[in-house]
């Protein structure tokens, strides 16, 4: 078994931060390397499943480019022919859907594991707990830009300083289901705070603030429990909840729990053979691979549906360019298997 290469930084691209996997930053990518982008919650799994693919004799010659340049981002290179393999943390738009088939891109869509979305704070914070619904809209909707700027704007029980807020930009399908399931609208959002497309500069930025707070995928808090405490949100009937993986599968964690997606370019799939290989390697080893990377896995009998919907070639998208909130692992398995049971695919 080969030895899978070191991992170096890439030169930055526009804000996002790159790393390359298997080159050295300053050269050129070769037309051989397997370029994949996109969200930046789905990019441990994917790297997991890169470095474990290069492990085996299958891929210890194959390259890789890996990005985590937010979910639109990498959609919007993906439908446009640039990358076979697109990580997404929300299903794919109808804007997006258009852009594919305008380009004549066909493609599988692949639900790989399941999220909560997760709210931090400073653990020298004592006082935000829990929050409702409400309080995340009443701080974080677009009408609370240059006006809700202190902790007891957003509860009377607060103290009056003042708050610093970090978060996704808007390239990012955490941004969009967020403020989708709290605003209403992914672009019912303020502006005027700490933003980008690497959830570690979120955590560096909570971790060094006791006044801050923050939202971003389940994997960036596990990861970083000692320096990030997790805020308990209220659910519908008002139980506050805090995120784990036993909460979000016996769906007790919500709204803010969601699938995580792999878009495959299926032209790519069908003629490229080291993309064919590794995209079978990941999906032999997803409920090994998402828990590896802190995420929540879907039950083995859904990984099997996964498998087959790949080597079937069924094509198109189950949630038809809409971009649902608040599903539950048991709702999200039934949209994304629904093409299994029609004769003409999308």
């Amino acid at each position: 078994m080969g030895s899978s290469p070191v991992l170096r930084p890439a030169l930055a691209v526009t804000a996002c931060l790159s790393t390359v996997i298997g080159l050295s930053a300053g050269i050129s990518f070769a037309s051989s390397t397997i370029k994949i982008s996109g969200s930046s919650t789905v990019y441990p799994i994917t790297q997991a499943a890169i470095k474990g693919f290069q492990s085996t004799s299958d891929g210890k010659n194959v390259q890789f480019a890996l990005s985590e340049t937010g979910s639109s981002a990498g959609l919007r290179q993906f439908c446009n022919g640039n990358i076979p393999l697109a990580n997404a943390s929300r299903p794919i738009s109808s804007k997006e859907l258009k852009r594919c088939s305008n380009n004549g891109i066909h493609f599988i869509e692949l639900p790989i594991a399941f999220d909560a979305i997760t709210v931090v704070v400073n653990p020298a914070n004592n006082w935000a707990n829990s929050m409702t619904v409400g309080e995340l809209s009443r701080l974080w909707n677009k009408q609370a830009q240059d006006k809700v700027n202190t902790w007891n704007q957003v509860n009377l029980d607060y103290p009056a300083s003042a708050i610093k807020l970090c978060g996704p930009g808007k390239q990012s399908g955490t941004f969009d289901v967020f403020n989708k399931t709290i605003n209403g609208s992914k672009k019912n959002s303020r502006t005027d705070y700490f933003a980008s497309e690497d959830d570690n500069d979120l955590v560096k930025f909570v971790a060094s603030n006791k006044e801050a707070l923050a939202y971003f995928g389940y994997s960036y808090y596990k990861n970083n429990t000692s320096r990030l405490k997790a805020v308990k949100i209220a659910n519908s009937k008002g139980m506050p909840t805090s995120p784990s993986v036993k909460t979000v599968q016996n769906e007790k964690y919500q709204p803010l729990s969601r699938p995580l997606f792999l878009y495959v370019n299926d032209k790519q799939l069908r003629s490229n053979k080291a993309f064919r290989t590794f995209i079978s390697y990941y999906l032999r080893n997803l409920a090994k691979l998402v828990k590896k990377s802190n995420y929540i896995p879907l039950p083995d009998s859904t990984y099997r549906l996964v498998d087959s919907k790949m080597y079937r070639h069924i094509l198109g998208t189950s949630f038809g360019g809409d971009l649902p909130v608040g599903l539950t692992i048991g709702q999200a398995i039934d949209r994304s298997f629904d093409q299994h049971k029609t004769k003409d695919h999308r």
